[in-house]
């Protein structure tokens, strides 16, 4: 072989060396990168394979009410679940699990048999049964412990508080707004298995441990609502009434004692309809079918199907659901009647358009464009003042009052009081004041809105207005939610709410006062005084829609003490039978509302 041959071989085995070295320089460069560069990224996914993800739920904040009374708690539950590549006897695992869960044996086998890493067979299992079927250490078998929503009080503020679902999450009421701050976060276990799935016994589990949701302390005072709910199943009792809504708050600073719209709802079995709603729904559709009947009476070629019949059972039954759970404080409308006149006669007052001394003659109607409007009082007042016209509660009087401050005015007082917004409540679903439109207004419009009728507003509505203007005149927002505070008690976060603008000056709110307090003292709201209380108030006695169905509201709204308010409170009895006027049925419940809340709450 020549020279220039072995050289050139030479040169090609230095080549190749130098190649492979490089080679295996960069595996290694490669290997440490691995082994130990992103050894922690390879190891979490090596775990991630063998790993298996259970969540532990998170105990809910419990709802406390102003004095720390527990109005929403937890139970202990268990959640069973199975995982297929780990159960060694199936056929024992379906009868037994079908046995204690009471299931059938063929929902049990569609679970067992399912290739999945875990398949849930029930949630919401008593502890004690839960703890049975752990004892049974029947391989693949898991018990998770959970938390299920429990209320103490059953029914008590059903409406307001509202519930939870399945996942614990809230459905309606304060459960629903403030989901955020109860609900807590979710823990974890963590538990290795090898390439079957099959849980590793010698290796430990890791967890995550949850973190409880925060309390939420709220303004109901468990006594009020439990002494309101008594006071307004007995009113609807008495007087077959359709439903009652009675609301206290505080009007200095809008936070909401009691809620009540009864029939309520048992919170513990929310989706099982109460026999007092049934019954309500039952008298609904009686009316109706009289009404449908009278218009076919009218015109026999109107055929109308019933929306009920062209309906799902699943549709029909979710609707009724959805009606026992309205919150009739705040979902819905109604004519105020007379107690808006406590606005109308603010609006003229603040205007100037009266003074204490203005007289008036009231024949027992007032005319009013082409149109005859008649006073409660069929005979008439004839001549009175301001303050007596008020006390008397008398109609001629307020349409006066309102075509002197005039249409555009009085748009701009409602708007001003704040009635055209809603009140911002912190609970869902809340209803808009249904008025008319501004350049709707004529004569006959306002007549009849200065005295209640024609347009609705919802009772919250009515009863924040009322005390924003005997508060000194400043508007406040009616709200629940004091704080949330942690497992420790300390707080987290706070929801108190400061009161916003002046709407009235302060001296048009102190005649106010006197003149609602003059109401129950000397006229229409006699049956609201209770003795050693100065009280002010103002009745109203207004007709269902639509009018001449020959059914009534009856409400009043009251307060004291009447030169300083500290408490408010208004009723509205929907449909009652019998006697239906504001002065005779509403004013008394009031009455004994306050008779026990005042020495309470040490006014």
């Amino acid at each position: 072989m020549s020279n220039k041959n072995k050289t050139y071989n030479r040169k090609k085995v230095v080549v190749v060396f130098f190649l492979c070295m490089a080679t295996f320089v960069l595996l290694g460069v490669r290997l440490a990168d691995l082994m130990i560069f992103q050894s922690a990224y390879y190891t979490d996914k090596a775990e991630d394979l063998h790993e298996r993800e259970r969540a532990i739920k998170a105990a809910r904040g419990r709802i406390l009410d102003r004095n720390g009374v527990v109005l929403a708690d937890n139970k202990t539950v268990c959640t069973i679940s199975v995982i297929h590549s780990q159960i060694e006897d199936a056929e024992k695992v379906i009868s037994f699990l079908a046995g204690k869960l009471d299931l059938s044996e063929e929902f049990v086998r569609k679970r067992v048999e399912k290739y999945s890493s875990m398949e849930r067979i029930k949630s919401n299992v008593p502890k004690k049964l839960g703890d049975e079927i752990r004892e049974a250490d029947l391989p693949g078998v898991k018990v998770d412990e959970d938390y299920k929503r429990y209320y103490p009080y059953d029914a008590l503020a059903s409406k307001v508080l509202g519930f939870t679902g399945g996942d614990n999450q809230g459905i309606i009421g304060l459960e629903v707004i403030y989901d955020e701050y109860l609900s807590g976060e979710e823990g974890m276990i963590l538990t290795l298995t090898d390439a079957a799935g099959i849980e590793i016994e010698a290796a430990s589990e890791r967890r995550k441990e949850p973190v409880a949701g925060n309390d939420l302390v709220v303004s109901l005072d468990y006594n009020i609502q439990s002494y309101a709910t008594q006071l307004a199943k007995q009113v609807m009792a008495t007087k077959e009434a359709d439903r009652v809504s009675l609301i206290v708050m505080n009007p200095q600073n809008g936070e909401i004692m009691a809620m009540v719209d009864v029939p309520e709802f048992n919170l513990n079995e929310p989706y099982t309809l109460t026999p007092e709603y049934e019954a309500l729904r039952a008298k609904e559709e009686a009316r109706k079918k009289a009404k449908e009947e009278a218009k076919k009476e009218q015109d026999e070629n109107a055929v109308k199907e019933s929306a009920e019949e062209e309906k799902s059972e699943e549709e029909l039954r979710q609707e009724k659901l959805n009606g026992m759970w309205r919150n009739g404080c705040i979902n819905d409308t109604y004519e105020p009647g007379s107690t808006f006149k406590v606005i109308t006669a603010a609006a003229a007052l603040e205007n100037g358009s009266v003074t204490l001394s203005d007289t008036f003659s009231c024949p027992g109607f007032i005319v009013v464009d082409d149109r005859r409007i008649r006073c409660h009082k069929v005979g008439g007042h004839g001549a009175e003042d301001f303050t007596k016209g008020i006390c008397n509660s008398c109609n001629p009087v307020f349409v006066t009052l309102g075509l002197r401050v005039g249409a555009e005015r009085y748009y701009d007082c409602l708007k001003q009081f704040g009635l055209l917004q809603k009140t911002g409540v912190d609970l869902p679903g809340e209803a808009g004041t249904i008025m008319h439109k501004k350049e709707a207004i004529g004569n006959v419009e306002l007549a009849t809105m200065s005295f209640g009728q024609s347009f609705q507003i919802t009772p919250l509505q009515l009863a924040t207005t009322v005390s924003s203007l005997v508060n000194g005149g400043r508007r406040v927002t009616p709200h629940l939610a004091l704080r949330a505070v942690d497992e420790k008690g300390n707080q987290t976060e706070s929801f108190e709410k400061e009161k916003g603008r002046q709407i009235v000056s302060a001296e048009t709110s102190e005649t106010l006062q006197m003149l609602l307090e003059k109401v129950v003292s000397e006229g229409g709201g006699a049956k609201a005084q209770v003795e050693g209380y100065s009280i002010g108030g103002k009745t109203a006695t207004s007709q269902t829609l639509p009018r001449g169905s020959g059914r009534y509201i009856a409400s009043f709204v009251g307060f004291s003490p009447a030169d300083d308010p500290e408490v408010l409170a208004l009723v509205v009895i929907h449909s009652p039978q019998g006697t239906y006027y504001g002065g005779q049925i509403a004013a008394p419940v009031v009455r004994q509302l306050f008779e026990n809340v005042l020495p309470y709450l040490e006014k």
